[in-house]
């Protein structure tokens, strides 16, 4: 599959799935005896719109220009709703990351994927955005 020649949403779609199991990971490896309801709930602070607007912030001073224009599609494409918990510019941010790693997803740079997670992973951590 081309990611090229998919839309945002499509790719926000794919990278939303694999943004989420990027943090699952990470937080069982952090503490694998932990129960699954506090996992989940670690999970939930780290994958909201909230969590991931702040991670756009985070990886923005990073990324190539092809990057921050896949970034910028995401952010500015138009979703049929808004979850009424979100703020509407934190959900666009949100959605201009997993668009993002959607796209890296499809192209197969795994590397990147890395690299930029671990940026956030650990900025949320400095931010304590699970306490």
């Amino acid at each position: 599959m081309n990611p090229k020649q998919l839309g945002p949403i499509n790719l926000a779609f794919i990278g939303d799935a694999v943004y989420e199991l990027m943090v699952r990971e990470r937080l069982l490896a952090r503490s694998p005896t932990a129960p699954v309801h506090q996992l989940h709930h670690r999970t939930v602070s780290r994958v909201r719109a909230s969590a991931q607007s702040l991670g756009y912030e985070l990886i923005e001073p990073l990324l190539t220009e092809e990057e921050m224009s896949l970034l910028k599609r995401g952010r500015n494409s138009h979703s049929s709703t808004v979850p009424k918990n979100a703020d509407p510019c934190a959900y666009r941010r949100a959605t201009g990351v997993e668009t993002l790693f959607g796209y890296l997803y499809l192209k197969g740079d795994l590397a990147r994927i890395e690299e930029l997670f671990a940026v956030i992973f650990e900025g949320l951590d400095a931010q304590e955005v699970e306490k």
